[in-house]
C-alpha cells in the first residue's frame, strides 16, 4: 500500500491517507488468497487419506507416503500466503452440494478426497506460475505421485472387498436390472458382473455405466464379462474372463496392476493355470448343470472339494446354485458362491441374498494361505 498526503477541509488540516491496492497489487492478493485455499485444500485431502491408510488399512508404507506429501505441501505454505486469507469475505464458504454432504461408502470417500486434492494440485501448478515457478513444477510432479498413489491405494481396498465377498451375482438381461441388482446390493451384496451376451454395444455401454455407478455408491465391487473394451470405457473395477477369452496376460497389460481379473474354471488344470497366470480369483463350476451354460457338463462338487483344497487364491463356486442347495455347496467347501437366477429371477432378492449370506459366513471354514482383513 502507498500512503499520500491529503487537504482535509472539514478540520483545516492535512491527514494522512492509504491509497487502495494498484490494480498489479489486487492481483497479487488474489492468487496469493487461490494458493492459500488450494494448499490448504490439498493437505486436508491428503490428512484424510492417509488416515484410512493408518487406521483402516494399518499400512505404514501408504500412511507414511501421504504424510511426505502433505509435508511437501506445508513447505510452500509461506506465511505470506497465509496472510492474504480472508475467510469472513470468502463467497465459496457457503457454497455446497448434496453429494457433498454424505458419502456412501469408504471408496466413495477415498475417491472424493483424491479428486479433492488433484483438483487443488492442478490449481496450485497453474497460479503458482504467477508466484513461483518452482512452486508449479513440484506440485505437477506431485500431482503424477497422487495418481500413482490412488491407483495403487484403489487396488488395495479392491482386493481386500474381493477377499471379503462372500456372494457374486453374475446378471443377466431383463426389463428389473437395476432394480434387481440394486435390491440385492441392500441386502448386502458386494460383487456383481454385468454379463449380457445378446446386447447392442450402445445398450451395454448404457447399461454398465448405470450398474457401475449403482455399485459404487454401495461400495461394490463391478466387473464386466469379457469385455476389456467395455471395462476402460466405464471404469469398472476389472473383468471376468473365460477359458476362450484374451489370455490374463494381455488383460492385465490392457487394464494395469491394480484392476481385478477372474477367470471361469471347470478343472483342476484350469484352476493351476489360471493361478500361475495371475487371476485375482477364479470360478470354480458349474457345480450343477444349468442353462446359463447351455450343453455344458457339471464338474460337481468333486471339483468344489478340490477347490477348497488346493485354490491359494479366493474361487467362487457357480453354476445352478440355489437356497436349497446352497448348504450342499457349503459342505463340500466353498466359502463363496456366484449366482445368476437365484437372484435375478427372485421375488425377493434382498432377502434371498440376505439369506445366502447368513448360510456362507455362519458357516465359513478356514481357506488355503489366506488372511481376512
Amino acid at each position: 500500500m502507498k500512503e499520500a498526503d491529503c487537504y482535509d477541509k472539514s478540520t483545516n488540516g492535512v491527514v494522512v491517507m492509504v491509497e487502495p491496492y494498484s490494480q498489479t497489487e489486487q492481483i497479487q492478493q488474489v492468487v496469493y488468497r487461490i494458493l492459500d485455499a488450494n494448499l490448504d485444500r490439498a493437505r486436508e485431502g491428503l490428512r484424510i487419506i492417509e488416515e484410512w491408510c493408518r487406521f483402516g488399512l494399518n499400512n505404514a508404507q501408504l500412511a507414511a507416503q501421504c504424510k511426505k506429501e502433505r509435508q511437501e505441501i506445508a513447505h510452500w505454505h509461506t506465511a505470506e500466503l497465509r496472510a492474504a486469507r480472508n475467510t469472513p469475505g470468502d463467497p465459496g464458504t457457503d457454497l455446497t452440494h448434496p453429494q457433498e454432504e454424505q458419502r456412501t461408502s469408504i471408496k466413495s470417500l477415498l475417491q472424493a478426497n483424491f479428486c479433492r486434492v488433484q483438483e487443488a494440485l492442478r490449481v496450485l501448478e497453474e497460479y503458482s506460475k504467477l508466484y513461483n515457478p518452482n512452486m508449479g513444477k513440484a506440485c505437477k510432479q506431485m500431482r503424477y505421485r497422487i495418481y500413482t498413489l490412488e491407483s495403487t491405494l484403489m487396488g488395495r481396498h479392491r482386493q481386500q472387498l474381493l477377499l471379503r465377498s462372500r456372494l457374486y451375482l453374475v446378471t443377466s438381461p431383463g426389463d428389473k436390472l437395476l432394480e434387481t441388482v440394486e435390491a440385492a446390493l441392500k441386502g448386502g451384496l458386494t460383487l456383481v458382473q454385468y454379463r449380457d451376451k445378446t446386447a447392442d454395444d450402445t445398450v451395454r455401454l448404457q447399461q454398465a455405466k448405470k450398474l457401475r455407478q449403482l455399485c459404487h455408491d454401495y461400495g461394490a465391487i463391478f466387473l464386466v464379462n469379457d469385455r476389456l473394451d467395455l471395462a476402460l470405457a466405464v471404469d469398472a473395477d476389472g473383468v471376468h474372463l473365460g477359458q476362450q477369452d484374451l489370455p490374463i496376460a494381455i488383460a492385465r497389460e490392457l487394464l494395469g496392476p491394480h484392476r481385478l481379473i477372474g477367470r471361469s474354471t471347470t478343472k483342476a488344470a484350469e484352476m493351476q493355470a489360471a493361478i500361475a497366470e495371475g487371476a485375482d480369483y477364479v470360478g470354480v463350476g458349474p457345480v450343477y448343470e444349468t442353462p446359463t451354460k447351455e450343453g455344458k457338463a457339471a464338474a460337481g462338487l468333486e471339483y468344489v472339494s478340490y477347490a477348497a483344497k488346493n485354490c491359494s487364491i479366493p474361487w467362487f463356486a457357480i453354476g445352478g446354485i440355489d437356497p436349497n442347495n446352497v448348504n450342499e455347496v457349503i459342505d463340500a467347501g466353498a466359502n463363496r458362491v456366484a449366482v445368476v437366477r437365484s437372484l435375478m429371477q427372485a421375488e425377493q432378492p434382498t432377502l434371498v441374498t440376505q439369506f445366502f449370506l447368513s448360510q456362507l459366513i455362519s458357516r465359513m471354514k478356514p481357506e488355503l494361505g489366506m488372511s481376512y482383513v
